[in-house]
């Protein structure tokens, strides 16, 4: 068994709705520590980086509306990094199916989440699909001093006379 890290966001509508608590209570059952969280603003550059990968799908746009929370009215999200034994399918399995309808009526976005008029996916939260994807957005995500432990390997750079750690 493999101890990977794994990318949780809970999304602007499960932050709205007042869901977070009801999603870390869910994901808890997985046994898995939190090495890092922070709630963050989510602008269309960053948007962009974390869905590269979809961005010639014609629901893009809404995706992009969906996870900045132009359209629920609520721009924020958190942002987690669990850790642990099989961090990603444990965290997948919690989570449910993309499709709301889809998933299990027991996982979070079977319980939570919806598909909206125009076909898009409504599903709370976002877990990294594979340990590459973890690791990319991670990176992404999070710097190297707002993790709790050393996950990825880092170097030291000097900015403008001060010293800041990066990733490699």
């Amino acid at each position: 068994m493999a101890n990977e890290a794994t990318l949780v966001i809970v999304k602007p509508d499960g932050l709205k709705k007042s869901l977070t608590g009801n999603i870390l209570t869910r994901l808890a059952e997985a046994k898995l520590k939190i090495i890092a969280a922070k709630v963050i603003a989510v602008d269309r550059k960053l948007a962009d980086k974390h869905y590269q990968h979809l961005k010639n799908e014609p629901f893009y746009p809404e995706l992009s509306q969906y996870i900045t929370g132009e359209l629920h009215g609520e721009n924020r999200v958190m942002a987690l990094v669990y850790s642990g034994e099989e961090a990603i399918t444990k965290v997948r399995k919690i989570a449910g199916a993309t499709n709301p309808e889809e998933a299990d009526p027991v996982s979070i976005r079977g319980a939570y989440g919806r598909i909206l008029t125009v076909g898009l996916f409504e599903n709370v939260i976002h877990a990294s699909s594979d340990v590459g994807e973890a690791e990319r957005e991670i990176k992404l995500w999070f710097e190297p001093s707002d993790i709790v432990c050393e996950l990825y390997p880092c170097q030291k750079k000097t900015f403008d006379n001060f010293e800041k750690t990066v990733w490699k």
